[in-house]
């Protein structure tokens, strides 16, 4: 099957745009001049992309289309014109159209975000945007495709009370008849799928330690949540100015929280939109969780103005140049201003384990997967992109150093700014930076899928590893098992990390400096899982103070990994963190709750005796280390030791201990009751699962209740996941119902699922509900947002 993508015989240049949304019918009129390039003078139609759209006219330099072909399946327009009309223009030609269309209430597209604005306490809309990957196409016909780039101007109309932005600074704004038209100034050439533009009733605040305006815009009455927003973009784009030595281009950065928005957020050029909760941060009632999550969002988004919106992907199966770069950024940025929050250690629980769980599934995908349509294209924004895309560059980095690494990106930034690349051009520059031939290291992880697990054999001072494909049931068959990857074994042992060794085919053998200490994949750099022998396992467990944090997270996630799967026997495992339970790091804590929790999940269905002993291992494992530190937040504890007292705090009301349990029911009683300070913010989520658990009516109820009066966005969240927790079938029913009825947002359906399929029950249920319900959420959700309830 080849792409499904517009012939070639013209090009567009430039696109002036003039909308008008209607929010009484939720419909927008709009019209259009594209400058086109004429590549084919013997056409006698233009091929444009379009989808729910009506075409009222058509015409090129004068000359009126006689035919709209409307292809609503393959979302193209053909505008046929009078022969002989082409050969009579010039090299290029203005296509004008005139149209309108559907203000939806899909979060695609050109679309309505409903919202209770909390000064006047009316229900209203906003209309925002959301293009990637290929909904351009339902706010303005358009040649929709990420190498087919263009300057815009942007023309906007509505009621003259409401803000109007777009991707550029206004250029020109009148009021004419009680309308405002604000025009834009026109950008550089970028991609359709960056185009944004907003018409709300908006506030902002700004931040005026940069070198343009930087502005964080939000409904009437939360403006002042989004100050820290402002101030860490500031701080943001001059870090990644000099880091990259390339200025941002554009004259101002604006971010606007949107109160209905399928993703996280999105990175349009000079307006990026985000989730309330991803923007907005009520400093008083946000958990250190939140802070952390609201400051990757915004360094992962502003990221991109360098990697996706000045240099993008010549096609989306390159889309992990884009959210792969800006993952890793985020994060290295992230360690630069906050190293107290030891990210890159916590990037080993988090990103490298997502891409390491997805990757491990028959059914994944190489990070470089063709597609074609954009059916296809939207069902590749998924960890293998993000997490293990981002995974990649971490290996990368390390194996060339992050200085090197880091001139290198520079180099392809500057080359193929404003316009689009390859893989393969990454990989010049990065060789051109280091001297080693990336290419042919790295080529296969983009292009295979998979990962390997990398088998240890020990022979006096000797090792011999051998590599296969791994999967997490655990039968590889043959035909699965071809791939020779490239491992750079980052050999580790007393002395320090030897970068230099690399396994390059199916077997071979490495001599060893030290056989008493030794660690493959050091501070667990590289995409692969490591299996030694018992007796290895055994000694590595007895030697933590040599090891990494990114060590030991590394080596609880694989021995967990290899039991599951059957690779090796569940004892070592279990003898593992048995032997760490005096652990400091909460990172480490985490792997290793996150790690019970996972196997508990795998065997919700075997008996309960089975699930009761491994609630029992896991309270033997948690309860001294708490009681010795306690699980009241004191004012000088560390972000470190606050996070570690809610790890273990949660693993044991998890796990059933009545003490721990009975202490989060008495926070949430004095909270319910009116005092607001009695459950720290960090552990609002434990504690509204643990009295969800325990269950009940009257507990429902009073979760609810926060659910519709929250005191943060975070909070509204946290009960609302809270609400599948609860296993009675009569609450069940009812929390179900919620996500068709408009309790629930239609950019929040997952949360609640997500509480639902921790337990049997839920699961049973839910199953059974989706299959019932899938024709309505079809109708209300699109089919890739469907893929989050996974």
């Amino acid at each position: 099957m080849s792409r499904e993508v517009l012939p070639n015989n013209v090009t567009p240049l430039h696109y002036d745009i003039t909308l008008e949304p209607n929010f009484r019918a939720f419909t927008f009129e709009g019209s259009l001049k594209i400058d086109l390039q004429i590549n084919d003078h013997s056409i006698n139609s233009v091929q444009i992309n379009y989808l729910e759209i009506d075409f009222h006219s058509a015409r090129i330099e004068g000359v009126n289309a006689i035919e709209v072909n409307k292809n609503e399946n393959q979302q193209k327009a053909t505008l046929v014109f009078p022969n002989g009309t082409f050969e009579n223009l010039g090299p290029s030609a203005k296509l004008e159209i005139i149209f309108s269309g559907i203000l939806n209430d899909q979060m695609a597209g050109f679309y309505r975000a409903k919202y209770t604005d909390k000064v006047t306490g009316e229900t209203k809309y906003m209309a925002t945007t959301q293009m990637e990957a290929t909904d351009a196409r339902r706010a303005f016909p358009c040649f929709d495709e990420p190498n087919l780039k263009a300057t815009f101007a942007v023309t906007l109309v509505s009621e003259s009370f409401l803000t109007h932005l777009s991707n550029m600074d206004v250029r020109n704004e009148t009021i004419k008849e009680g309308k405002k038209y604000t025009t834009f100034n026109t950008t550089p050439k970028m991609s359709t799928y960056l185009v944004a533009f907003i018409v709300a009733d908006l506030r902002y605040v700004e931040s005026n330690n940069f070198r343009i305006p930087v502005r964080v815009y939000s409904t009437p009455g939360d403006e002042k949540f989004g100050q820290f927003a402002a101030n860490l973009a500031a701080r943001t784009l001059r870090f990644f100015e000099d880091t990259f030595n390339i200025e941002y281009p554009l004259p101002k950065m604006d971010m606007v929280a949107v109160h209905e928005f399928s993703a996280g957020a999105m990175e349009n050029w000079g307006l990026v939109t985000y989730r309330v909760i991803d923007l907005l941060l009520d400093i008083e009632n946000s958990s250190l969780d939140r802070i952390q999550r609201v400051a990757e969002v915004i360094q992962h988004e502003l990221a991109h103005q360098w990697f996706g919106n000045l240099v993008t992907m010549d096609w989306w199966e390159g889309l992990w140049l884009n959210e792969g770069f800006a993952t890793w950024m985020s994060w290295y940025s992230c360690n630069k201003f906050q190293p107290e929050w030891k990210v890159w250690e916590q990037y080993v629980t988090d990103n490298l384990q997502r891409a390491l769980n997805l990757d491990s599934l028959r059914s994944s995908h190489p990070i470089e997967v063709p597609v074609n349509n954009a059916d296809e294209i939207n069902q590749i924004f998924d960890a293998i992109s993000y997490s293990k895309g981002s995974s990649l560059l971490r290996m990368i980095s390390k194996w060339l150093g992050e200085e090197t690494f880091i001139k290198g990106v520079s180099q392809y930034l500057n080359k193929f700014k404003y316009g689009n690349a390859k893989t393969g051009d990454l990989w010049d520059a990065l060789a051109d930076a280091s001297g080693k031939d990336v290419c042919s290291v790295m080529n296969i992880w983009t292009k295979r899928v998979g990962f390997p697990v990398l088998s240890v054999k020990e022979h006096k001072n000797k090792i011999t590893l051998t590599q296969h494909r791994y999967l997490s049931t655990g039968d590889v068959k043959e035909e699965e098992d071809t791939t020779i990857y490239p491992i750079l074994l980052a050999l580790k042992d007393s002395t320090g990390i030897d970068n230099t060794l690399v396994l390059n085919e199916k077997s071979a053998t490495f001599e060893l400096k030290n056989e008493e200490f030794f660690k493959i994949n050091g501070d667990q750099s590289g995409i692969f899982i490591t299996s030694y022998s018992d007796e290895r396992w055994a000694k590595l467990s007895k030697q933590a103070n040599l090891l990494s944090v990114e060590d030991r997270v590394g080596l609880v996630a694989d021995a967990k990994a290899l039991s599951a799967s059957g690779y090796t026997s569940t004892t070592n495992f279990l003898n593992l963190i048995s032997n760490w339970k005096n652990e400091d790091s909460f990172v480490v804590w985490e792997q290793i709750i996150n790690s019970l929790s996972a196997l508990k999940s795998t065997w919700v269905f075997e008996p309960e005796d089975i699930l009761n002993a491994l609630d029992k291992f896991t309270l033997d494992l948690v309860l001294n280390k708490l009681s010795e530190l306690g699980w009241n937040i004191g004012e000088d504890d560390s972000f470190a030791i606050q996070r570690l007292k809610v790890t273990l705090f949660s693993a044991a009301c998890t796990s059933g201990n009545e003490k721990m349990q009975s202490i989060a029911v008495e926070m949430f009683e004095e909270y319910a009751n009116g005092n607001k300070q009695a459950i720290p913010a960090l552990f609002k989520a434990v504690v509204f699962n643990t009295v969800a658990r325990l269950g009940g009516e009257n507990n429902y109820e009073k979760i609810f209740n926060i659910y519709q009066n929250p005191v943060s966005s975070e909070e509204k969240i946290i009960a609302l996941r809270a609400l599948g927790r609860f296993e009675d079938k009569e609450l069940l029913e009812r929390t179900l119902s919620y996500l068709l009825d408009g309790t629930v947002l239609n950019q929040d359906f997952y949360i609640p699922m997500q509480g639902i399929r921790v337990h049997k029950k839920g699961i049973e249920r839910l199953w059974a509900w989706m299959q019932e319900h899938w024709d309505e959420m079809l109708r209300d959700y699109s089919q890739a947002r469907l893929c989050w309830v996974a």
